[in-house]
């Protein structure tokens, strides 16, 4: 079977496509994809894949800042990667995060993103590391806000530095602050 891989920003995409991609977010998240995931998902890069039955997978990658020892990192941050169905195990899914990683490499300095139970062996094998230290967000209203929902499903890719010395590595000592954003803190 031909499959076809495309990418697209948030902005190239038509309202068909987008509530293509809602719809098989839906679907492989058993309803448990709120309005705010959506929302976390749009602005960024797409990658779709389709088969002879439509949209086969997805995923996205959004800029967010994240900071840890003493700087904010420009992060390329993994959102909505879903498989249908009847097309899961058959390497769609790191089909899907090879180009999302290749974009993370060339544009950001650190790639992260949140695990469900049953992706993180995905991740884990392709070099996603979980993160070890705390996991916080700048609130607007209290400041920084501890997430300990988060900790534990938590995965960072560093990126590739041309100059490796130019500065430190992630400090698992310090905690990983997150950008705000709706939906973070309940």
């Amino acid at each position: 079977m031909t499959v076809r891989l495309r990418l697209a920003h948030t902005a190239d995409l038509d309202s068909a496509e987008l509530a293509e991609i809602r719809a098989l977010l839906d679907a492989a998240f058993g309803g448990n994809f709120s309005d705010e995931d959506w929302d976390h998902g749009l602005g960024g890069l797409h990658v779709l894949i389709r088969d002879g039955s439509g949209l086969a997978a997805h995923g996205a990658v959004v800029m967010r800042r994240l900071r840890n020892a003493g700087r904010w990192l420009r992060t390329g941050y993994v959102e909505a990667v879903a498989v249908r169905a009847d097309a899961r195990r058959t390497g769609l899914g790191g089909r899907v995060m090879a180009e999302l990683e290749r974009t993370i490499e060339r544009a950001y300095d650190l790639g992260a993103l949140s695990a469900s139970a049953k992706g993180a062996p995905l991740y884990i094998a392709r070099g996603w590391r979980r993160w070890e230290g705390h996991v916080c967000a700048l609130s607007p209203k209290d400041g920084i806000v501890r997430l300990p929902a988060e900790e534990g499903s938590f995965y960072v890719r560093p990126c590739p530095d041309p100059a490796p010395d130019a500065r430190p590595g992630l400090d698992p000592a310090d905690a990983l602050v997150l950008d705000w954003r709706d939906g973070d803190v309940t």
